[in-house]
């Protein structure tokens, strides 16, 4: 491995970023398996509320996470910002799938169609 200019780099430094590289890696995968792990669950929330025909969003609860979320996120030593906007982007993902659910929810019912 040779930088962008062309200069050598130590083999124990290479070694390094290797090491470093495969955690972030790992992690990496990880995340991606919570995330997986959590819209299952959130998948069965809207089948849930489009059973009983509660609103796909829920502005008290995601506002309650939100300002959960930051406090992890503070604790964690993490942006409590960065941590607000995945949260919202997730959650925005999980309203539109709430909203796919009940559009296909037979409103008689409560079944898929």
């Amino acid at each position: 491995m040779t930088t962008s200019n062309n200069a050598p780099v130590d083999p124990a430094v290479r070694e390094e970023l290797s090491r470093l590289r495969d955690s972030i890696d790992n992690i990496d995968a990880a995340v991606v398996h919570m995330l997986a792990e959590r819209f299952k669950c959130t998948q069965q929330v809207g089948l849930l509320k489009a059973r009983h025909q509660l609103p796909p969003a829920d502005p008290s609860r995601e506002a309650e996470q939100i300002a959960r979320l930051r406090r992890l996120a503070e604790n964690a030593k993490l942006d409590p910002a960065f941590a607000e906007k995945l949260l919202n982007f997730i959650i925005a993902e999980v309203i539109r799938h709430h909203e796919r659910i009940a559009e296909h929810t037979d409103d008689t019912t409560g079944d898929r169609r």
